[in-house]
């Protein structure tokens, strides 16, 4: 890994932003379902460019589409050795979403994402703000449309969760949130 880090310590980093800021502020109120049922599919990827990731990428979204919801609902897709310049990572992010079209499985799936330096446009690099999608590494989150759906019918309030996620981000600041991260 380019920090040195072994797949299982990547995944441990994963899981922990997972719990701690994901489910545990409650930033996607739609993790924590399928966390608890061990839907969560995680995969660290050897890519060091976009060529290796789009090989691998093809392989886990087919993967993806042909797993058992119930089995695997989601993916998230950790890239430690490739794209830690979050420019870079945009880049990927624009063929990883051009592959999904051309694989046909656009309003299927969808990629979400997250990295390290994650900027929102016409925000500051170390505005709060940007800690919503911000992740230990660079990850592709695979979803399935149709569990989209279901959480967004669960969740009337969904166009809301942005948001609220900002409002809870700057009620903690950034001390607040490097010490709720620090916690296991």
């Amino acid at each position: 890994m380019t920090d040195g880090s072994t797949r299982d310590e990547v995944i441990a980093a994963t899981q922990h932003w997972l719990t701690r800021a994901v489910i545990g502020l409650n930033l996607c109120p739609f993790a924590k379902s399928v966390h608890v049922k061990k839907q969560i599919r995680y995969v660290v990827s050897e890519a060091r460019g976009v060529e290796d990731l789009v090989v691998e990428l093809a392989e886990e979204l087919r993967l993806l589409k042909e797993t058992d919801p119930e089995t695997v609902d989601t993916t998230l897709f950790v890239t430690p050795r490739a794209f830690a310049d979050f420019a870079d990572y945009n880049d990927a992010l624009f063929f990883a979403e051009r592959l999904l079209d051309q694989m046909g499985l656009g309003g299927e799936l969808q990629i979400a994402s997250f990295h390290p330096q994650y900027r929102f446009e016409g925000t500051e690099p170390d505005d709060i703000d940007n800690y919503t999608n911000r992740a230990p590494y660079p990850i592709f989150h695979l979803l399935r449309e149709a569990s989209i759906d279901r959480a967004v019918d669960a969740f009337p309030d969904a166009s809301d969760i942005y948001e609220r996620n900002i409002d809870t981000l700057r009620r903690l600041g950034h001390d607040g949130f490097k010490a709720w991260m620090s916690k296991s």
